[in-house]
């Protein structure tokens, strides 16, 4: 995958990032994106990586990571602002790896898919239709079918598409992007 991030933007850019055959990216100690609900807090300080788009679109990533403590994820990102965002990844809760997604809309909500095997590498597909986003994935290679979340998503705004990682509690981890797609 040799991509042309030209037009690409990050938000809280990693310490550590590399674009060649494939898209590495480094997560950074205590980075998080969550909004208020249930924790109290809100964090902005996930590692965003993704290009301005308008209207409809279809954000398609396939990536594979080394996670090791509670919380580390990665995935593709939906982003108007720090108050409207989805995100949806792979997360490592309590030793397990979880298929995940964040909506918000000032006020984060979190529904997770605990994976019954391993999956080496993860697809996942977040379609913008009007005033809704589609998420959906496919395991070890498999094209993303499998539908985890349809979610509200304000039409016509124009949205930083792409990848994201994070890790709230650990020392950081590294994400493996084998193949990304914003059209």
């Amino acid at each position: 995958m040799t991509g042309d991030f030209s037009e690409w933007q990050w938000v809280n850019e990693p310490a550590k990032w590399s674009a060649g055959e494939d898209l590495r990216v480094t997560a950074d100690a205590r980075t998080d994106l969550w909004r208020v609900t249930h924790y109290g807090y809100t964090y902005d300080t996930a590692h965003i990586f993704g290009r301005l788009m308008p209207g409809d679109l279809r954000v398609t990533t396939t990536f594979q990571a080394s996670y090791a403590e509670q919380y580390d994820q990665a995935g593709a990102m939906l982003r108007i602002d720090e108050k409207n965002w989805i995100k949806a990844g792979v997360e490592y809760v309590d030793g397990r790896l979880n298929l995940s997604t964040v909506v918000t809309r000032d006020f984060s909500d979190w529904s997770m898919l605990t994976l019954s095997v391993p999956a080496e590498t993860v697809t996942l597909e977040l379609a913008r239709e009007g005033d809704t986003v589609i998420v959906k994935y496919g395991l070890d290679g498999a094209d993303p079918v499998g539908m985890l979340r349809l979610a509200y998503f304000p039409p016509e705004v124009p949205a930083l598409a792409g990848i994201m990682c994070a890790a709230p509690e650990g020392e950081g981890f590294e994400t493996r992007f084998t193949a990304v797609r914003v059209e």
